[in-house]
């Protein structure tokens, strides 16, 4: 940006040049009187853009950081575009104005044009916290209006501004009435608990700018919307929550209470079984067949709903239901059958990827936006937890702390599983092996997919192909022996010879690949040197290609996992 030094220095003298101006301006304008107002409109961006107008889209309203209020503006200049943001203010002719405005971030300029007389201008540099710029003007004879902006700077960061004043004589254009206090919301209710968290939802109150959460009259959460979730709540305990409404001429009396009561646990103090079979779960229609959540086999322990969608925000998801393929599942049905499965001691999990996922976390911020994604579609739809399947890698780093932050909101009966291929899971210093070993306290199941793969190396250094029991018993030895716990470790495979491209084994390879490990016996020709009784179990992709063929899958494996030692 080698433009910019020279239009400091322009802006600079100007900046001078206007506060000697001002000097001699205000000496004969004298002190304001008690008619002066503000006539700017929707000065603190309370109400939007609404009365302003911003080049190029590039101005949006942001509830932090605010100076004031609950909102104000954030403006981000791009290529040749400075970001300026301009409202029209009606003034009174031969009279003086204070025109200010708070500013941070970016390079910041607040200025008026069209005065009659002198335009005027000022600036900052960049500025971490808020500060106020503040310059005068007198206008003309005939002028009637005036236009006052803000602006920032080529290639600089965005700017935020807020609480802008064009204060002298009243113009005659109006100003913004005085807020008053809102009225008390109405409709409280509780939309959901968990073992943990108590959601809450009530109506809008109109002239609202914020709402406030009690818990037995203590204030818990601040929001903008009309819904709320309460955590850190204790397991089956009663708890009483109030909401106002506030505004910035202060805050309205509390609600009519309502009561909410936490669960035993996520999933009404079912836990899993100590050896479990899990299943993904179509949403969506590949030629296997169509299911909904009721219909999925009882066998099945852990029922992955496959899959959760990427959205415009970095890291964030979200869950569509494809009612049109699945012949007219509604999402009430969808969240229906999720609790009947719940009630009948199964966990049901969002799948977060699978082969054309592409959600990245990468960052703070995204690994941010995928916990509070996730949290949300738990609170919504009843998941209990959630799956990692993204298939084109993933940062340990980031994950780690997207998983624990997760954590953090759903409690301890959060269930986290995870689907790497064969590559993902050959040495600890994969990102994927990272990061299970990084959540191991909160980790429930690690299930590899053994298919869709070329040959690998197993735990003693040989090469295995797929399609036999030495592929399973020898890959999962390097899960057992890398460092997750064996109730931490499941075999993935294939329900049918149409559920994977490759690598389909027969339930008598899977039955033979558990025993092995866990007991022993009906082993390959690799034979681990220990058994691992505790080893969770098997999955399959997917329920409906099991379903497809006749449940082949699920009635052979299922029985033999459950009746693991």
């Amino acid at each position: 940006m080698p433009r910019l030094p020279r239009r400091r220095r322009t802006w600079a003298g100007a900046l001078a040049a206007v506060l000697a101006a001002s000097v001699l301006s205000l000496a004969g304008a004298g002190q304001a009187s008690a008619a002066d107002v503000n006539n700017t409109k929707n000065a603190g961006y309370e109400s939007g853009l609404s009365n302003w107008t911003c080049s190029a889209g590039s101005g949006a309203t942001v509830t932090s950081p605010v100076h004031s209020g609950a909102s104000a503006l954030k403006a981000t200049p791009a290529g040749q575009d400075n970001a300026r943001c301009s409202q029209t203010v009606a003034v009174k002719a031969n009279s003086s104005y204070t025109l200010s405005a708070w500013v941070q971030g970016g390079y910041a300029y607040l200025g008026a044009s069209g005065t009659g007389t002198t335009d005027v201008s000022t600036w900052t540099p960049d500025s971490s916290s808020w500060k106020q710029l503040t310059t005068s003007f007198t206008t003309g004879a005939n002028t009637t209006s005036v236009t006052v902006y803000t602006h920032g700077w080529y290639g600089q960061p965005a700017y935020f501004a807020d609480d802008v004043s064009v204060f002298g004589p009243d113009g005659g254009g109006g100003v913004d009435p005085d807020p008053v206090v809102p009225s008390t919301p109405a409709g409280l209710n509780v939309a959901s608990t968990t073992s943990s968290a108590v959601s809450l939802a009530w109506n809008t109150v109109s002239g609202a700018s914020g709402y406030n959460i009690y818990r037995g009259g203590t204030k818990v959460l601040a929001v903008t919307g009309t819904s709320a979730t309460v955590t850190g709540l204790a397991a089956s305990t009663s708890y009483s929550f109030q909401v106002t409404a506030t505004n910035a001429a202060g805050e309205s009396a509390k609600s009519t209470a309502v009561t909410g009561t936490t669960r035993a646990s996520s999933d009404g103090g079912t836990a899993l079984p100590k050896h479990a079979v899990t299943g993904y779960w179509q949403n969506f229609n590949n030629g296997a067949a169509v299911q909904k959540i009721s219909d999925v086999q009882s066998q099945y322990d852990i029922i992955a709903v496959s899959f959760a969608d990427a959205t415009t925000t970095p890291g964030a998801v979200t869950f569509n239901l494809d009612s049109a393929g699945l012949g007219g599942y509604t999402v009430d049905q969808f969240k229906a059958d999720v609790q009947a499965k719940k009630a009948a001691g199964k966990k049901v999990i969002i799948s977060i990827g699978g082969e054309r996922g592409t959600v990245a976390v990468n960052d703070s911020a995204s690994a941010t936006n995928f916990a509070n994604s996730v949290y949300s579609l738990m609170q919504t739809y009843g998941f209990d937890g959630v799956d990692i399947d993204l298939e084109n890698g993933l940062n340990a780093t980031y994950m780690t702390q997207a998983l624990r932050s997760l954590s953090a909101k759903a409690g301890s009966s959060l269930v986290i599983t995870m689907a790497p291929q064969t590559i993902d899971m050959q040495s600890t210093s994969n990102g994927y092996f990272q990061t299970a070993l990084n959540i191991k306290d909160i980790l429930t199941v690690v299930n590899m997919q053994y298919y869709n793969s070329g040959s690998m190396l197993g735990c003693d250094g040989k090469v295995y192909s797929q399609g036999s029991v030495d592929f399973l018993t020898a890959l999962a030895c390097i899960q057992l022996e890398g460092g997750l716990a064996p109730s931490q470790v499941g075999l993935g495979v294939p329900a049918s010879t149409r559920g994977a491209g490759s690598g389909y084994v027969s339930p008598a390879i899977v039955n033979n690949a558990l025993d092995c490990l866990a007991k022993g016996t009906n082993c390959g020709s690799f034979k681990p040197s220990r058994t691992y009784p505790d080893l969770r179990g098997a999955m399959t992709w997917s329920t409906n290609w099991d379903a497809t063929a006749g449940n082949a899958w699920s009635n052979a494996v299922g029985p033999h996992v459950h009746g693991l030692p």
